[in-house]
């Protein structure tokens, strides 16, 4: 297991960082039409929530906070409050200016691999910011002592590791004791909901982040959510500004957490297919090191070379330099799966090795 020597400071780009999907890119680069690629880069469920008739007047209308949102919104994700964003994206980028506000640069643990706009935005607003080569608790808990902030994704992205409430309350109140945060990103835990901690969020210094892209399918709307204290949530709201979110994004939301039928069901298919996905990797030679409901994760100094014989045959994964490693979304309706079995033994010469 790594030691504590593992754990370094992260050198991130200033420039913007690379992420799963842009088909468009993909399709003019290996000379593939658009329609034709199936994009298992971003683990967005590809099944999301059927989107009804957009009431006409939400188009000239602005958005009112007093609407239904938040309401449906804390029913859904069992938090006492929150505050409705423009995506999680928009907390990230903007958490590490309230600390900033305070002039003193706080010291930020990450994990590594994982969604790394997080540690990004911390560093652009000029805080230390260190990363654990590994997503174990004894990792984190040794790095503890020396942090202010830490920051869990849960499930992991692309890992899939998952932490357990007791112990992320453990390291919230060892950190709340300075004056420190947990902000914990919760992108991945719809199908979970009982291991969030979403309903603790009343607890000063405990920030869960939610959204619609991943679970309901809605990364387009731009809607996402923060659970946390109350005064947080006033400074977020400050620090954002007004109509974050569009009026008819708001609408769409409001009727999808209210979905209960469709969430049940969506429940079931994402954990039958996330076990299918595993087998058909498995199948050929590319046998899951972890992963969750929307996604299967291999480790593979064969990376690179997969990553782009996928390409070649319009597959679009999602490629991780270190570790060496791609992450596989859920293929959408049959057709897909049955392409995407022919392929994977049309390119059966590349074995995880």
């Amino acid at each position: 297991m790594p030691s504590l020597h593992h754990l370094h400071s992260a050198p991130y780009p200033a420039k913007k960082l690379h992420h799963g999907g842009q088909c468009r890119a993909a399709a003019a680069r290996y000379n593939i039409p658009l329609e034709d690629w199936i994009d298992l880069s971003t683990g967005i469920n590809p099944n999301g929530w059927p989107v009804k008739d957009i009431p006409s007047d939400s188009w000239q209308r602005l958005p009112e906070d007093d609407d239904e949102l938040v309401e449906v919104a804390c029913q859904y994700y069992g938090a006492p409050t929150l505050l409705p964003v423009a995506g999680s994206q928009a907390a990230i980028q903007a958490l590490p200016r309230l600390r900033e506000f305070s002039h003193v640069a706080s010291r930020v643990c990450v994990l590594s691999p994982s969604y790394a706009e997080h540690a990004h935005a911390w560093q652009r607003a000029n805080h230390t910011v260190k990363a654990v080569t590994t997503d174990t608790p004894e990792q984190i808990n040794d790095a503890l002592p020396d942090t202010d902030i830490l920051v869990v994704i849960n499930p992991n992205n692309p890992t899939g590791t998952v932490f357990s409430v007791e112990q992320l309350l453990d390291w919230h109140a060892q950190l709340a004791q300075r004056g420190g945060w947990l902000i914990v990103d919760e992108a991945f835990m719809d199908t979970t909901p009982e291991q969030s901690v979403a309903s603790y969020t009343d607890r000063p210094g405990l920030i869960v982040l939610r959204s619609l892209g991943k679970f309901f399918g809605l990364a387009g709307t731009r809607v996402g959510f923060v659970c946390a204290h109350e005064t947080l949530l006033a400074q977020l709201d400050t620090l954002l500004g007004p109509w974050p979110i569009s009026t008819a994004s708001r609408w769409v939301a409001i009727q999808a957490l209210r979905d209960t039928t469709w969430q049940a069901q969506t429940r079931l298919n994402l954990a039958g297919d996330s076990k299918r996905l595993h087998a058909l990797l498995t199948k050929h030679g590319l046998t899951p090191d972890g992963g969750c409901a929307f996604f299967q994760w291999v480790c593979t100094p064969q990376a690179e070379t997969i990553h782009e014989k996928l390409a070649q045959q319009g597959i679009l994964t999602r490629l991780f330099s270190t570790p060496q490693s791609l992450r596989f979304g859920l293929p959408s309706v049959v057709n897909e799966w049955e392409q995407f079995d022919r392929i994977l033994t049309r390119i059966s010469d590349i074995k995880k090795k």
